[in-house]
């Protein structure tokens, strides 16, 4: 089969939303006898190629997860590391990746980070607020158990308050409490590194996503990589357990 951008986009249905595991950092550093963190360093400059590539191909939402809720266990120094490349991305972001038209907003309990950290999320989020092109989301300590334990915290508050009734709960009652309240589920979510699992990431969403794993690490995922999951994607017949 035949991959490539003209490809995707002549004879491809392009996912709305897509949703993406960045894992494999640490193993491509460690192939390369190199620290961790220039495994993190190469993943984080693969991220800007693959979500500009994202946007240039059609995709509305694109969700990617950066740092779970599970990651503030690995050393001190890694952790660090990560912080300062997120800081990092995000005085790049203001600087550079503004001329791209893509809204950017982050998902996850960000109070955790440092409050230099916190300010540029929000300078990001506000100065990318009136793009109109692709939405990134960008999963920052994420975790999907997290968001929904969140979500019902908010209703049984309202429920306490009496603005909302036990009868009134609904499955979209829960959607809307979530980060990603008013976007589309994810079609698609694609996983690099050779795990096989969903660790956390977007569980109330993707329900019915299409799962598609690459033994490819993230530092090594590429543009044609992305277009052959959604080629994977097309070739499957999505039921949402219909017949």
């Amino acid at each position: 089969m035949l991959f490539g951008k003209k490809a995707v986009l002549q004879h491809q249905e392009i996912p709305a939303h897509i949703g993406i595991i960045m894992d494999g950092n640490g193993r491509w550093a460690k192939k390369r006898r190199l620290p961790r963190s220039a495994g993190h360093k190469a993943g984080a400059s693969n991220f800007r190629t693959i979500t500009r590539y994202a946007s240039k191909i059609g995709v509305k939402y694109l969700t990617m997860y950066a740092f779970s809720t599970e990651n503030w266990s690995r050393p001190d120094d890694e952790v660090g590391a990560l912080l300062l490349l997120f800081k990092q991305y995000l005085e790049e972001a203001l600087r550079d990746f503004m001329d791209e038209n893509i809204r950017v907003k982050f998902i996850g309990d960000v109070t955790k980070f440092p409050p230099d950290l916190q300010k540029l999320i929000h300078e990001v989020e506000e100065a990318s607020a009136p793009k109109t092109g692709m939405v990134l989301n960008l999963a920052m300590n994420y975790g999907g158990r997290a968001e929904i334990t969140a979500a019902v915290k908010r209703i049984a508050e309202e429920v306490r308050c009496g603005a909302l009734t036990p009868d009134q709960i609904e499955e979209k009652t829960v959607s809307a409490r979530l980060y990603t309240a008013g976007q589309p589920d994810p079609d698609l979510i694609v996983r690099p590194s050779g795990e096989q699992r969903i660790s956390n990431f977007l569980l109330w969403q993707s329900a019915y996503s299409e799962f598609v794993y690459f033994d490819i690490l993230w530092p090594d995922f590429r543009p044609r990589d992305l277009d052959e999951a959604i080629a994977i994607y097309n070739s499957r017949q999505r039921r949402f357990g219909g017949v």
